[in-house]
Parts: structure tokens; sequence; C-alpha cells
């Protein structure tokens, strides 16, 4: 797979989970990639999270402007 569309995949996660509610709460960097995880509260105020392995870089800096941007609305 191209780098570009290996990123292409891994944003198109990402922003699926954001439309969903979903917010990164937890990241884990390691050599194997970078374990993001995402959390929301379901309307029956239960805790619900996914995590996702990224391995495109440019896919790493994308979350870590969306954890800025979160961090600016809070």
């Amino acid at each position: 797979m191209s780098h570009h569309k290996e990123f292409l995949g891994e944003k198109e996660k990402i922003d699926n989970l954001y439309s969903k509610g979903y917010r990164i709460t937890a990241v884990n960097e390691t050599l194997s990639g970078a374990f993001v995880e995402f959390s929301r509260i379901t309307e029956e105020k239960e805790l619900e999270t996914e995590e996702l392995q990224l391995l495109n870089p440019d896919t790493r800096i994308y979350f870590s402007t969306l954890i800025h941007k979160q961090q600016k609305a809070q």
C-alpha cells in the first residue's frame, strides 16, 4: 500500500470515530506505532472506548493536531 493511501485509511478511521462522538483520551507511542485510545459517553451514561494502532507518520501528525484542538476547546 502506498504511503498516502495508508494515511488516508488511518485518517478515515479517526474521522469516523470523531463523527460518532469519540475523543482522544490516551496515546501510547511504541516502536510498533502509536496506540491511540478514543472514548465517549453514550446516551445511557456508559463509557465506550476504541483503540487504533496507527503506523503512518502523517497520521501521527494529524491526531496530534486533533489533540491540540481538543485541549484548546476545554
